[in-house]
């Protein structure tokens, strides 16, 4: 029952699956099938109704915990979902629109299907439908290989592609819900993008992979451990960094307050860092501060299609340890086109940093008629890299 609800109204209810962990009653579900919940229970195959704690919900993947007060309960095998291959049978147990025990079977179609988010799931052409989430993925030896989770559709009902969060993972979730009620994540606090084909070639960078750093947090570990925006992160503990999801991952799953290697590009170069992670849930009630946007100025860059200024001191102390760059007062041309904007402060040019609008003017007079040239915007407390094809006639 949704919380907020009134006396005497109807109570609507909302029906998901799931699976026993425990004989003396730990439930697995997804966690947005008890999200919001006021009351929850739990109906076994024996028509016993339970009424349930909830253990934990982790948002983040989409596991929760429940625990019902019985014993001697049955409980299903778990299985290993990395031994999975594409293209092995496996079937789903579940309550599609509300249609108990009901079993429908595919086979797996891709692993670590990667949808941007903090696990890889699983992706199969079972028949999911709503009230299925929170059940088993089941593999041909009768182990729980997953958890069916959601599928992708046009139309909100099946369409051939269902993802299931591999058991592996929902497990080490469930250990630290039965622990504490939480999950406890690591977190380097910066904002990340990715690096495209066009950015690599304009930096030097040898392949278009890594997470590009589009801003740092004020005072957060990646802040201390040197990290500047437009590094381009190739490496975390050893381990490469294909695209930001992959750091993210990597970051997430590491325990705060270990110390972890990071590779990052810079300026050409390569170079080794050293952070101590930190936890998340700190990190996301850090706020930063908006750099105060400024006025006046009076050099034109006929390539770029920029009026620049130099940044006064006080601008470059907002903008902290990354506090270099010149000032964008007025776009057009090729600036315009990419989206440039008044109050953007210019990082670097061609891989090379700009502290001063004399600083800009070398480097644009080196560029000659350079085709394209790489540029790292700041704006506010985020920047990224764009690339621009100047004017050069």
């Amino acid at each position: 029952q949704p919380k907020g609800q009134q006396q005497g109204e109807e109570r609507p209810r909302g029906i998901g699956s799931g699976f026993i962990l425990s004989a003396d009653g730990y439930v697995l579900t997804n966690a947005h099938v008890v999200d919001g919940a006021d009351e929850v229970y739990v109906n076994l195959t024996d028509k016993r109704e339970f009424k349930a704690k909830v253990i934990g919900a982790d948002k983040r993947t989409d596991v929760a915990v429940l625990k019902i007060e019985a014993s001697k309960l049955p409980i299903v095998a778990i299985g290993d979902a990395a031994r999975l291959k594409v293209g092995e049978w496996v079937m789903a147990i579940g309550t599609p629109f509300g249609l108990e025990n009901t079993v429908t079977a595919g086979i797996v179609s891709a692993k670590a299907r990667d949808t941007g988010e903090e696990i890889r799931f699983l992706q199969t052409d079972v028949a999911v439908n709503p009230g299925n989430s929170g059940g088993p993925l089941i593999n041909m030896r009768g182990e729980v290989v997953g958890i069916n989770s959601r599928i992708l559709s046009e139309s909100g009902g099946y369409m051939g592609i269902s993802l299931s969060i591999p058991i592996d993972d929902a497990m080490k979730i469930v250990e630290q819900l039965k622990g504490g009620g939480k999950v406890v994540r690591g977190l380097i606090g910066v904002r990340l993008g990715p690096v495209t084909k066009d950015i690599a070639e304009s930096i030097s960078l040898p392949k278009a992979q890594g997470a590009q750093v589009q801003g740092v947090v004020a005072g957060s570990p990646a802040q201390k451990a040197g990290i500047k925006t437009g590094d381009i992160i190739t490496k975390f503990n050893g381990e490469p960094v294909e695209k930001p999801s992959d750091l993210s991952r990597m970051v997430a799953a590491t325990k705060p307050g270990t110390k972890s290697s990071i590779e990052v590009f810079r300026l050409g170069s390569s170079k080794q860092l050293s952070v101590t992670v930190g936890d998340m849930e700190t990190g996301d009630k850090q706020a930063a501060k908006e750099p105060a946007d400024t006025s006046e100025g009076k050099l034109a860059t006929s390539m770029l299609g920029l009026k620049v200024t130099n940044l006064s001191a006080e601008q470059r102390s907002a903008l902290g340890e990354d506090g270099g760059g010149v000032l964008v007062q007025a776009v057009d041309g090729p600036a315009a086109r990419i989206h440039m904007r008044p109050g953007d402060v210019l990082m670097t040019v061609a891989n090379v940093r700009v502290n001063s609008v004399s600083e800009l003017e070398s480097v644009l007079a080196k560029a000659g008629k350079t085709p394209r040239l790489s540029l790292l915007v700041r704006r506010g407390d985020w920047a990224q890299f764009v690339v621009i094809q100047p004017n050069t006639k």
